[in-house]
Parts: structure tokens; C-alpha cells; sequence
């Protein structure tokens, strides 16, 4: 399996030759979805679902009724390749089994309405909570941790991957960040993690593992 990292919040996982892509937001490269046989999109906020992505990615797409009715209010001619989930499904996308998780995303503040958030497991190796600390069905390989939002403090960032991370924890949602804030949440994080035999994978974009 290659994971490879795009901007901000996507993720391009392949395996046996088919590919799929986790959260092409607005701050995603166009060619994260270049020939990808599934879409898999967390929640309706544009950092993670970008119309003009699914266009092209020409895949289904599988989310919650949260992107559903973001869809076929923004993008009604992507109804047809839209495959609603919940919290408890399992499916297969791009040859891949893919288990479905968690309902809620964070607050990230109590005047916000709080809206759909959905988690992803790919193959019981990958998992990707969007944005909120969704946690897996049991620790996984590699973890996708949110390590910069309104919604979050670095020390939820870190006790996530603690308890979830079995091997790898893999740096993501992190667009807003500089070069600084790369620098410093690698530093606090990385030293933190090894302690606990976790490795912390900051990838750049097209960066793979």
C-alpha cells in the first residue's frame, strides 16, 4: 500500500493497482484525483470537499448526508455518483475494503453549529478521522493526525496518536501552517511520540510512504 500526502487534509492511498483519495479540499493539488476510482470525503467544508475535484476525479464519491446535501445543493449533476454513508458501514472503494466511523465534528465553537464529520478505515491500516479525534476501530499502522485547527489544541494531537498510532502517525491538516509551524509541531510532537515507539511522518506534498 503507498499513502502519498497532498495538500492540507488529502490523502491518495493504492493499492493492487487502483487508487483512492480521502478529502480533495480547496487547498489540494488538482492531480491528488487524476485516475482515482473512489472519492472519500469526511465533511462539507471546503478545506476537505472542493466541487471542481470530484469533476474531475470522475469516481464516486462516498460521504455522509452532511456532503450530500452540500452536493446536491452546490453540484446537483454529482448526485448520481454520490454514495451516502454511516457510522457502521462497510464498504469496498477502488478495491479496498473501507470501514466507516464517528458522526460529529469537533466544535470549534459553542455559537458554531456543530455538523457531520465522518472517519474512514482503509483495510484496517489507514485511518482518517477529518476533523475531529474520531477514533479508529483499534490502533492502525499509520494515522492520519490533525495537527492544526480552530477546533484543536497540539495536545490532543498528540495523546490521539499515542493511543491509536500503533506505528506511524502521518502529519496532516496542516495548510495553514508555515514553515515555523511545521518546525516547532515537529519538534514537540516527534520527541513526545518516540517516547512511545510511534514515528511522526511529516510529508510534504507528493510525498509518499
Amino acid at each position: 500500500m503507498r499513502i502519498t500526502k497532498f495538500g492540507h487534509a488529502a490523502v491518495r492511498v493504492e493499492q493492487d493497482g487502483q487508487a483512492l483519495v480521502l478529502d480533495p479540499g480547496s487547498f489540494t493539488e488538482p492531480e491528488a484525483v487524476d485516475g482515482v476510482a473512489a472519492v472519500l470525503v469526511t465533511h462539507e467544508h471546503a478545506d476537505h470537499l472542493a466541487v471542481e475535484r470530484l469533476r474531475r476525479a470522475d469516481a464516486p464519491v462516498f460521504a455522509g448526508e452532511g456532503v450530500a446535501a452540500a452536493l446536491r445543493e452546490q453540484a446537483p449533476d454529482l448526485a448520481e455518483r454520490l454514495q451516502v454513508v454511516r457510522a457502521g458501514d462497510e464498504l469496498t472503494a477502488a478495491g479496498m475494503r473501507v470501514t466507516v466511523h464517528g458522526e460529529q465534528h469537533a466544535q470549534i465553537h459553542e455559537d458554531i453549529p456543530l455538523i457531520m464529520n465522518t472517519g474512514f478505515c482503509i483495510e484496517d491500516q489507514v485511518f482518517h478521522p477529518g476533523d475531529s479525534f474520531t477514533a479508529p476501530p483499534q490502533p492502525v499502522p499509520f494515522l492520519l493526525v490533525p495537527v492544526d485547527a480552530p477546533w484543536m489544541r497540539l495536545a490532543e494531537a498528540i495523546d490521539y496518536a499515542r493511543a491509536y498510532a500503533s506505528e506511524q502517525a502521518v502529519a496532516m491538516h496542516d495548510g495553514l501552517l508555515n514553515d515555523n509551524g511545521h518546525a516547532v509541531t515537529g519538534r514537540i510532537m516527534g520527541g513526545l511520540l518516540d517516547a512511545h515507539k510511534v514515528r511522526l511522518r511529516q510529508l510534504g506534498t507528493g510525498d509518499d510512504v
